[in-house]
């Protein structure tokens, strides 16, 4: 069997992802629209609520794919598909303060709420069920 030699392996390789740099703010264009993440569906696919109020199949393309990581919640921008107006592919994600300076400029509606994740079954007071550990000391 080889000897180590090196000092680590792949992860070393790979660097870090240092972006953490300002990144001038991206409008949208002539068939591109922005969209909400709904839901995540694997294999590089997610269904997007756009802003014109079409639900899109969207598709992370592969610049994006391991490298930016989208998750339910997030503002992203889509390219539209002239043949196929039911599916569109992700452009750029924007981050939290991105989308919030977007909501600013009047780019995107009031109505959108920002990197706020939808909590299913924790709306106030319908999660109230709890412990009392006193009654479970006198069993």
């Amino acid at each position: 069997m080889p000897k180590n030699k090196g000092k680590g392996g792949k992860n070393r390789r790979r660097g870090k992802n240092e972006n953490e740099e300002k990144r001038e703010l991206v409008f949208k264009e002539d068939g591109q629209e922005y969209a909400q993440v709904l839901r995540m569906l694997g294999n590089g696919r997610l269904e997007a609520q756009c802003i014109d109020g079409v639900k899109r199949l969207c598709h992370i393309r592969g610049k994006m794919r391991k490298k930016v990581w989208v998750n339910t919640g997030d503002i992203i921008l889509v390219g539209l598909r002239d043949y196929q107006d039911e599916k569109a592919d992700v452009i750029q994600k924007y981050m939290a303060d991105e989308a919030r300076s977007l909501k600013a400029y009047g780019e995107l509606p009031e109505s959108i709420r920002v990197n706020e994740t939808d909590t299913f079954g924790e709306e106030d007071g319908e999660n109230d069920e709890y412990f009392d550990f006193d009654d479970i000391s006198e069993i």
